[in-house]
């Protein structure tokens, strides 16, 4: 049975190391036969029965310590006689009961030893593994300085790395393409640094996250306050695999160059100033579509099976994002036949406001229901969209927020800013109604707040939020996706209304009343079909 004594080398010794005596009695003792060592005999260093460096110290039968071996370094000393006389000692059960509490104070010290010794060695290696992963993170980190282009390139690799929604960053290992990135991209000037950040968020594979130079980063600010200049399109990818390739028309602004030339919502752009849309960005196609005032751009359009040529001039498109007006059965007097019609085209940054004030001014006028119409209405500032939904609803989820581990955040209406919560509602929407406006519909849908009418929403589920760099230009960074409030991803899918709308139906406000109003007209829509389920 192995014996373990700590001890600690004398004050002479070259280093006051502690070490670990281990005797290990290699015979089979008992009452009858024991194994003795003749006091001339010496243990070699190598013996089998003692391993260890060190002073040892005993007790002997007059209870004083007695030094009996010391060795602090390379030297082999021997073991004196006495060393097999004490373990004799303690060998023997009669012995053993001679010496109990001298026994326990060293069985307690070196529990003590070992307890001490293992928080010291964990500490150690954690200490270790820490220094070890930093290692294998930065290792690689350049040792030059970076300059002015690096860090804005940084700034750019930051906000992706803390803002985008997938954590995987599209399968690759974000912080090792920095380094590479830092290495071997030129970023001697700033163009070409921009071209390094596009580069880098190309391998995102996200169509929606997106470099904007300063110029770019100005125009999406003045767009989503309310006005842009160009030919007043909104455009998006095609979600039908079959078909013309090219970029899809979701919306044309009413009264814009685009609408008057007879462009509308689902036509296909199939060309820009003789440039092919097929592999073309959303956004590249945006920035060919704006230009100064005055200036022309030709397109090519496919509207069904016809192709037209047309050359359009560009102008300062105002976008005024609600407009309203009374519809009324002819002949009656009967208040429960005026239904207002809201038309709401954009979520810039004042919609919200227009549409409280539109409510209001109809409701002056004893309308007691309304239509919101949503069709064409391409999006905007989440924010918006969210806002007005609190207009219709007292109470209930208006969008859950959703990241790569699931639901992260939830909006809903506490009724604080309700306006409009019991008055009958319907909402019109097409293929045309997207992004901010299809969160607004799938909450009042939803919520059994308002029924819908029309085709399939566009289906773009996911959220892209605007950083400002430091030298003026900008990121849109898809940020999370989402989900109505019965949890569907209506991502690709749109939002799908309850009740379809006649074919001919009209988009804009005149011609809706024209059908509300004539029950001859082929698009006629009576209030019963409009608000009951």
């Amino acid at each position: 049975m192995p014996m373990e004594f700590l001890s600690s080398c004398a004050s002479s010794s070259s280093s006051p190391s502690f070490a670990f005596f281990n005797l290990h009695h290699q015979n089979t003792l008992s009452s009858r036969a024991t194994v003795k060592l003749s006091q001339s005999q010496v243990l070699p260093w190598n013996h089998p029965s003692v391993v260890g460096i060190g002073r040892s110290t005993s007790l002997s039968t007059d209870g004083q310590e007695r030094i009996w071996s010391c060795n602090c370094g390379t030297s082999r000393a021997c073991l004196l006689p006495q060393l097999w006389r004490y373990h004799s000692c303690l060998s023997s059960p009669f012995e053993w009961r001679r010496y109990p509490v001298n026994f326990r104070r060293i069985r307690s010290s070196m529990e003590k030893f070992r307890r001490r010794f293992s928080v010291q060695l964990a500490r150690v290696m954690v200490c270790v593994m820490l220094v070890m992963s930093v290692s294998s993170t930065f290792g690689d980190t350049p040792s030059w300085a970076l300059t002015e282009e690096n860090l804005l390139f940084l700034e750019a690799w930051r906000t992706i790395d803390r803002a985008y929604i997938d954590k995987t960053f599209n399968g690759q290992s974000w912080f090792r393409y920095r380094e590479n990135a830092l290495r071997n991209e030129p970023m001697n000037t700033r163009e070409e640094t921009y071209t390094a950040i596009k580069k880098m968020l190309a391998t995102l594979d996200d169509p929606f996250t997106r470099f904007l130079e300063p110029e770019k980063f100005k125009s999406l600010q003045s767009g989503t306050q309310g006005a842009l200049t160009g030919v007043g399109l909104s455009i998006g990818y095609r979600t039908i695999v079959d078909g013309p390739g090219g970029l899809v028309v979701i919306s044309a602004a009413p009264g814009g160059p685009a609408e008057r030339a007879g462009i509308s919502s689902g036509d296909v752009i199939l060309a820009i100033d003789d440039t092919t849309t097929e592999s073309m960005g959303i956004y590249d196609a945006a920035e060919r579509l704006q230009g100064p005032e005055g200036s022309s751009v030709q397109l090519t359009v496919q509207s069904g099976p016809s192709v037209k040529h047309l050359d359009l001039v560009r102008e300062k498109v105002a976008v005024n994002p609600v407009k309203s007006r009374i519809c009324e059965l002819p002949g009656s007097g009967d208040d429960s036949s005026k239904i207002g019609y809201i038309k709401l085209t954009s979520f810039t940054q004042k919609a919200s406001g227009a549409v409280k004030e539109a409510i209001d001014s109809l409701r002056s006028n004893r309308v007691n229901a309304f239509v919101l119409d949503l069709r064409d209405n391409s999006g905007g500032l989440f924010p918006e969209g969210v806002e007005i939904a609190k207009i219709w609803l007292d109470k209930g989820v208006i969008v859950y927020i959703c990241d790569s581990r699931g639901v992260r955040d939830i909006y809903d209406s506490d009724g604080s800013n309700t306006v409009a919560a019991s008055e009958p509602l319907a909402v019109l929407v097409n293929k045309g109604t997207a992004s901010a406006s299809e969160i607004l519909a799938g909450a009042l849908k939803d919520n059994k707040r308002a029924m819908l009418f029309g085709e399939p929403t566009y289906g773009k589920g996911k959220i892209q939020s605007v950083f400002k760099l430091s030298d003026g230009s900008g990121l849109a960074v898809t940020v999370a996706r989402y989900e109505t409030p019965a949890h569907i991803d209506i991502n690709k899918v749109g939002v799908i209304p309850d009740r379809p709308l006649p074919a001919s139906f009209p988009k804009d406000g005149d011609g809706f009343c024209s059908c509300f109003e004539d029950p001859a007209s082929a698009c006629n829509i009576n209030r019963v079909q409009l608000f009951s389920r």
